[in-house]
């Protein structure tokens, strides 16, 4: 599925098995320095490069809370549910495989996995599947995310 077919998706137009791609971005320390300030978590590990030289990653790693982040913003700009989108259920199933390192340039598989009408049948859930890549393709981190959305007609 082109991601220029996927936009403003109502439930029912929601192709379970379709994958996407998102655009690039390339992670700046300026980004991880900004997460830290933003969430006030100033671990060494994100913050001091002298004290990454003597972890396993041997300089600075981004938060992996700031990758499951970027992970909705980058899915956010292909406007899947621009218009649609009553709330997020949740993220589950998160798994951080492989650290973040300022400089990597990362995008987001987008997988539609199931979906279901919810119980009075006037909304739908979209479960997706995504994966953070970089740019070696390496899976950094994978995690499972519940939509509610508008189906067509409804409320």
């Amino acid at each position: 599925m082109s991601p220029a077919m996927a936009v403003d998706l109502y439930f029912e137009d929601v192709p379970v098995g379709a994958e996407l791609v998102t655009a690039s971005h390339t992670l700046g320390d300026d980004d991880v320095h900004a997460f830290a300030r933003l969430t006030r978590d100033h671990h060494p590990l994100h913050t001091d490069p002298d004290y990454c030289r003597g972890t396993p990653f041997g300089r600075i790693i981004a938060h992996g809370l700031h990758g499951l982040a970027l992970m909705e913003g980058l899915k956010t700009e292909l406007r899947l549910y621009e218009n649609t989108s009553i709330a997020s259920l949740g993220w589950d199933r998160v798994r951080f495989r492989a650290p973040v390192f300022p400089g990597d340039t990362l995008r987001v598989r987008v997988r539609f996995e199931s979906k279901r009408e919810t119980r009075d049948g006037a909304r739908g859930i979209v479960l997706e599947r995504l994966w953070l890549l970089n740019q070696r393709d390496e899976t950094v981190i994978e995690a499972e995310h519940s939509a509610l959305l508008k189906k067509r007609g409804g409320a």
